[in-house]
């Protein structure tokens, strides 16, 4: 068994479900400090941090990644139990294999193999948290602030999320688009539905608008990043009963957005409309993350190179997909490359990563630490 698989399996057995590291951090804190790494903590609340560096001079390259996994669902659905990691058919099965703890375990090994004896001339950083699933305020966006607040400059970033769609190193993410967030609450008056003029329905009231909303264009996109989307996702009105009109209409959305916008844009338009409706509204708004694009192309060159040596593909750069933890390291001016295994299982049942670009992914990472440190 390679070390990569090995680390990868100590780690998925690992229930660390967001945001409970639970003992995962306290396993790479032993190999970097084995390796000279300065080590510090910088927890928040109930969330674990782990910001580790090594080496001198004024560039600095970070590795950047998560400990915590979704929670599993019904373990009936699971081929194996999602925390102890199983190999059948070349795969590799639990839950956190592909999201993202063999990146973890191969940032490791690549670090284990590339730094003994060597005199670095950057240095190189972990910043690893337990809070990317979840609420994500206590996590990296937490770290990057403490960071910042010191005078740390972060040169280059790379992200381990799984960026692969058909084989590994296929795609690599360039950037991310933005994510808006509302919960909005639509006020009626309650009545009967045989006199509906002693009521007030906030359903009806909130359909015209909702419906122009749904067809705006916001966008058309740009060479970077497809056009901006919006997309309703639960609408919760009435008391169960056809005979009561509701006095309140709860409406959750989300925009996921280019770098044509701004979520400041985005909320001022949304509550234009809703004004000139002339409804009664309370929206509550949410910013996962500005987008973010890396147009410097030092780190991308890097990256794509090394995923051509290792697996022959040359792979294509993306803005595609949901966010990462990259929007709170790239507004620091990091250039930010995310590189990792296939994405088609994670937050699945029967999550899995092929063994094989375990170790492939590792040996990408340590031809990246040759090129940089």
């Amino acid at each position: 068994m390679s070390a990569s698989l090995e680390l990868a399996k100590q780690l998925i057995a690992i229930s660390s479900i967001t945001p409970d590291d639970n003992g995962c951090l306290g396993v790479i804190t032993a190999r970097l400090e084995a390796l000279g790494f300065c080590i510090e903590r910088l927890d928040a609340g109930t969330v674990s941090n782990l910001w580790a560096t090594i080496g001198s001079g004024d560039e600095l390259l970070v590795f950047a990644g998560h400990t915590d996994v979704v929670p599993p669902g019904a373990l009936t659905e699971w081929k194996y139990p999602p925390f102890a990691p199983t190999e059948d058919g070349g795969f590799l099965y639990g839950r956190g294999s592909a999201d993202m703890k063999s990146s973890l375990a191969a940032m490791l090994t690549a670090a284990e193999r590339c730094l003994p004896g060597r005199e670095l001339n950057a240095r190189l950083g972990f910043l690893i948290t337990s809070d990317e699933e979840g609420q994500a305020i206590d996590g990296t966006r937490h770290a990057i602030k403490q960071l910042s607040a010191r005078g740390e400059q972060i040169k280059y970033c790379v992200v381990g999320e799984p960026s692969s769609s058909e084989s590994l190193g296929d795609t690599i993410k360039v950037g991310r688009r933005g994510s808006l967030s509302c919960k909005m609450f639509v006020k009626g008056i309650k009545g009967h539905v045989a006199y509906p003029h002693l009521a007030r329905n906030p359903i009806h009231d909130a359909l015209p608008v909702l419906s122009r909303i749904v067809q705006t264009r916001w966008d058309e996109g740009n060479d970077a990043f497809q056009p901006t989307s919006f997309q309703i996702s639960n609408i919760r009105a009435g008391v169960g009963a056809n005979n009561v009109i509701p006095d309140l209409l709860e409406v959750d959305f989300n925009l996921r957005f280019s770098t044509e916008l701004t979520s400041a844009g985005l909320i001022q338009h949304i509550e234009e409309e809703l004004k000139d409706e002339g409804i009664e509204y309370e929206c509550q708004w949410h910013i996962s993350g500005e987008p973010f694009l890396t147009e410097a192309q030092d780190l991308i060159q890097v990256v794509s190179d090394s995923v051509t040596e290792v697996t022959g593909v040359r792979p294509k750069a993306s803005t595609g997909g949901g966010t990462s933890d990259g929007r709170f390291i790239a507004p620091t001016g990091a250039q930010v490359v995310e590189i990792g295994p296939c994405n088609a299982t994670i937050h699945k049942f029967n999550e899995r990563v092929r063994i094989s670009d375990i170790d492939k992914l590792s040996s990408i990472y340590e031809l990246i630490l040759q090129q940089l440190l």
